[in-house]
């Protein structure tokens, strides 16, 4: 344990307490992990510690207990967390309001690869309705990655399924429905299964299909594959390097040789070959997501964008005979 004096209550401090220590103690009781808490903060361990260790001081209360396995909040530090999460919105929403502010700096968008997608689409259309607005691309690689930057305020918007997201996490941040996107499976152009048209998904039975595993960035989507797969016979490919760009995916498939699940739109690869997946059709619940109390002309454009696109398209149609994750049942008509 963290040696601080105990108290049986929060005492009111008459030191102001910053930001940045209520934000390491969030970190920490969300991944109940320093090491975990700091690389999602981008600091080092030791200056987390010393950071929680300050808190506790100012506070006169021992927030954690440790030990070499774990670590768990204690009482005082279970009450402190969700007044720590409402004084850091307060600040979001401060910083928003009058910081250099709302409108003035880009927006940082996160599509998670360089490549067509549908949040490259609302992206490229939102640059249409607000050609004022400075709306910057990122590509952090997976939506559990990019959510936990938008929440330390280190990224703004991303797109991805939201509902695999950490359930703390995930009610630090604000959605929009945007598209059911149909799944795809990327071969080899060689393997058994090349061929054209859409692809049966019990025709994977017996094949390891690669779904990020082992990449903490994209827990998201390695989860919908697992749902997917569930009962099927299909199984998880093992590890694979992370890839980034055309160049590199194309040479770790070659090496590996193994199916890629994706969505219908990723970008066409080099030797492969992308067939949809059908009987019954994979969706994957695609929403834009913020952090709550955020607010950016450029946010409204993509809102804006988003809307328009999806009454257009018909992109949160859904097909008959399809499959959503989390035992999801929408109309046919997207209602």
């Amino acid at each position: 344990m963290i040696p601080v004096t105990p108290a049986t209550s929060l005492p009111v401090t008459s030191r102001d307490v910053e930001p940045r220590l209520l934000r390491g103690f969030v970190a920490v009781a969300e991944e109940l992990h320093f090491t975990r808490a700091a690389a999602r903060l981008y600091v080092a361990q030791q200056a987390l510690s010393r950071d929680v260790r300050r808190l506790e001081q100012q506070l006169g209360a021992s927030l954690f207990t440790r030990t070499t396995r774990q670590v768990e909040l204690t009482a005082e530090g279970h009450r402190l967390l969700p007044l720590a999460r409402r004084v850091l919105r307060a600040h979001e929403e401060l910083a928003a309001a009058f910081g250099a502010a709302a409108g003035a700096r880009p927006l940082l968008v996160d599509l998670n690869t360089d490549g067509p997608s549908t949040g490259r689409t609302v992206l490229e259309r939102a640059r249409e309705l607000a050609p004022d607005c400075e709306l910057m691309a990122r590509f952090e690689s997976g939506l559990t990655h990019a959510a936990a930057e938008i929440a330390a305020g280190r990224l703004d918007v991303s797109f991805g399924y939201a509902d695999g997201l950490d359930p703390a996490l995930r009610a630090r941040l604000a959605q929009w429905p945007v598209r059911y996107e149909p799944l795809a499976v990327l071969l080899p152009e060689d393997h058994a299964l090349a061929g054209d048209g859409p692809l049966p998904l019990d025709a994977l039975a017996g094949h390891r299909v690669y779904t990020g595993a082992g990449n903490p960035r994209t827990l998201e989507w390695t989860g919908l594959a697992g749902e997917l797969f569930a009962g099927r016979g299909i199984g998880a490919a093992p590890p694979a390097p992370v890839a980034v760009g055309k160049e590199e995916f194309s040479r770790v498939m070659a090496k590996t040789r193994t199916p890629v699940l994706v969505t219908v739109d990723f970008a066409d690869m080099p030797g492969s070959v992308k067939r949809p997946l059908t009987a019954p059709v994979p969706l994957s619940p695609l929403s834009m997501v913020w952090r709550k109390g955020f607010g950016h002309p450029g946010l409204d454009a993509l809102r804006t964008a988003a809307a328009a696109l999806t009454a257009e398209r018909g992109w949160l149609r859904v097909p008959p005979g399809s499959w959503l994750p989390g035992g999801l049942t929408p109309s046919p008509d997207g209602g």
